[in-house]
């Protein structure tokens, strides 16, 4: 009995420190999205808005909020960007945030 419950702990812990990485590698990729966005709205603010683009994940569940809270702020700033290149840019920064979020 004890054999199995060690391992179903294991599981458990690996489960958990899974799921709190992802979390922390969306969080970041959030806040390079929101210093990306800063930088191309010429926000002097960088980090302030890149805090909003972070709080903005917490809308909904998924990276719509986000995309569409950088959606929103570019068409009113007037930088012609398009929808596939948000969404590459949050993909490549996820990427990036991912390695950043997992090297100590």
């Amino acid at each position: 009995m004890s054999g199995m419950s060690d391992r179903e702990k294991a599981f458990e812990n690996k489960f958990a420190h899974d799921e709190d990485l992802k979390f922390r590698a969306i969080s970041r990729r959030n806040k390079l999205a929101g210093l990306w966005a800063a930088d191309l709205i010429g926000r002097p603010d960088r980090d302030a808005y890149a805090t909003e683009v972070v709080v903005a994940d917490f809308a909904q569940a998924g990276h719509e909020d986000v995309f569409l809270k950088l959606r929103q702020d570019l068409d009113a700033a007037g930088i012609a960007v398009t929808d596939t290149e948000i969404r590459t840019k949050m993909l490549d920064l996820l990427t990036e945030a991912s390695a950043q979020v997992e090297t100590p």
